[in-house]
């Protein structure tokens, strides 16, 4: 499937968590502004659907919300050196920066542009901050424009495929599909003979199983089978559908890697500065 045939969908992505159990580096912040070398895991989900030509995102924006809203407000600020007039509020984004002894024409007004972000269409929904999953996506029904849409959890990043990932759903023609994969245990595994003799230990190995690692695709249907607020979206509705044979899943045997403890901010910010980040396809 071309990169084009993605560009007219939108992702919604879930960013209302408080990430209680990583409190050491989020208590200022949602956990999808938390960082991965640099930047908020956000927006390294943002980018892995961007490099696959989807450009439009809905974010359901919970707690600290707000956070959320500021850091893509001010993205080029941030991340660029820039010259501002305060007697005028648009600034001035230093792209050529000169040599000694020149200076830049402030009056004139340069576009702050960058290609991380420059053709990202961001609509920040303020989905409540105590709503459910399956209720902030309810909320955010009315923004969406086709008659499929993704979806994901705004902590976890994966190299899954999702060209393939599309084509999947579209020939099932289900209501839901969400993306299995494999959990990687945080103990190793001690293996012992008929004598409960030590035989081998197996380091941190994969788990066989599969979970639910969202990277979803839903059809406007999903609409129809949450009831409000409180609905929690991989409760009622999922087992609705499983029972109806309306969920598939897309098996996905690659990386994939939540931010839910401190222990996991430590190991993706190890592989992106040791420049081994499996997520990284741009």
């Amino acid at each position: 499937m071309a990169i084009s045939d993605l560009a007219e969908y939108q992702v919604v992505i879930l960013c209302g968590g408080q990430g209680t159990r990583i409190k050491g580096v989020s208590e200022s912040l949602p956990k999808p502004l938390i960082d991965v070398g640099g930047k908020p895991i956000l927006w390294h989900i943002m980018k892995t659907y961007s490099t696959y030509g989807i450009k439009k995102f809905v974010l359901c924006l919970g707690y600290k919300g707000e956070t959320i809203i500021d850091y893509f407000a001010n993205y080029h600020k941030r991340n660029h050196d820039f010259t501002m007039k305060i007697s005028s509020s648009p600034f001035t984004r230093n792209l050529n920066p000169q040599g000694p002894g020149e200076r830049s024409d402030l009056n004139k007004m340069s576009p702050a542009t960058d290609a991380d972000v420059d053709e990202w269409e961001i609509t920040f929904a303020l989905t409540g901050e105590n709503t459910m999953t399956g209720g902030r996506i309810k909320r955010i029904e009315k923004y969406i424009t086709e008659d499929l849409f993704f979806c994901t959890y705004g902590d976890g990043v994966s190299d899954v495929d999702i060209s393939a990932l599309l084509a999947f759903h579209k020939k099932k023609c289900k209501t839901a599909t969400l993306t299995g994969v494999h959990l990687p245990t945080t103990f190793g595994i001690v293996e012992a003979d008929a004598e409960d003799m030590v035989t081998s230990f197996r380091e941190k190995p994969v788990m066989s199983g599969l979970i639910n690692g969202g990277f979803f695709v839903f059809n406007r249907g999903i609409f129809d089978i949450i009831t409000g607020d409180d609905c929690v979206l991989e409760e009622m509705p999922f087992k609705r559908l499983a029972r109806s044979s309306q969920l598939g899943m897309f098996k996905h045997e690659g990386f994939w890697h939540c931010m839910d403890t401190y222990k996991d901010y430590m190991a993706l910010n190890a592989m992106w500065n040791d420049k081994k980040a499996p997520w990284k396809i741009w």
